[in-house]
């Protein structure tokens, strides 16, 4: 996987992120910088520990599964890329009540938000990426993404939430047919 795809799957893997953000941003009467923080490294740090967990546990049992990895990484990438899509075709309501930060209601977001990197976690063992460098980088795109999104919550209200969610997806999914497509012989970088 080269920077460029590194940064499209990052850009796809922070877009649930940055629609959370959006919301919490909507909340905010007023905003300072401990928000825009706190609200990034909550979920730039969890898009750093999920695909960790997901590798992890994914190499002890490469083995097993290698004759079928390509297709892996493809289902995973293609479904998260599907329901992210979806998701960004909801209509939600808009929250009226400010969003705190404590742990008990960021965790929650954080993990939710992070799922996908679980999975693109175990498709990074089946591609032999270099999880560490791999899994900053997303967690840093995801960090400023995040407070981005804080921001433009505060500002513009809902506007981009679905949009971005939409991209996000269609990002996952083309990442998954070009894993495929290169597994198979088809495309070639």
């Amino acid at each position: 996987m080269n920077l460029f795809e590194l940064f499209l799957l990052a850009i796809g893997l922070s877009m649930d992120a940055f629609a959370v953000s959006v919301c919490i941003g909507l909340t905010f009467k007023k905003i300072n910088i401990k928000n825009f923080i706190i609200v990034g490294l909550y979920f730039g740090g969890f898009q750093i520990g999920m695909p960790l967990i997901g590798y992890a546990i994914t190499t002890l049992f490469a083995e097993k599964i290698i004759a079928y990895d390509h297709w892996i990484a493809f289902g995973l990438l293609c479904f998260l890329g599907v329901k992210t899509i979806v998701e960004g075709l909801k209509k939600e309501e808009q929250s009226k009540i400010e969003v705190s930060l404590n742990p008990k209601k960021m965790i929650p977001l954080a993990v939710a938000t992070s799922i996908d990197a679980l999975a693109v976690g175990i498709s990074f063992a089946f591609l032999d990426v270099d999880i560490i460098p791999a899994v900053l980088f997303i967690g840093i795109t995801t960090f400023l993404i995040s407070m981005a999104g804080v921001k433009i919550g505060n500002i513009f209200g809902t506007k981009f939430k679905s949009k971005a969610e939409i991209a996000g997806g269609v990002i996952l999914i083309l990442i998954g047919v070009k894993i495929l497509f290169e597994h198979m012989g088809i495309l070639k970088f």
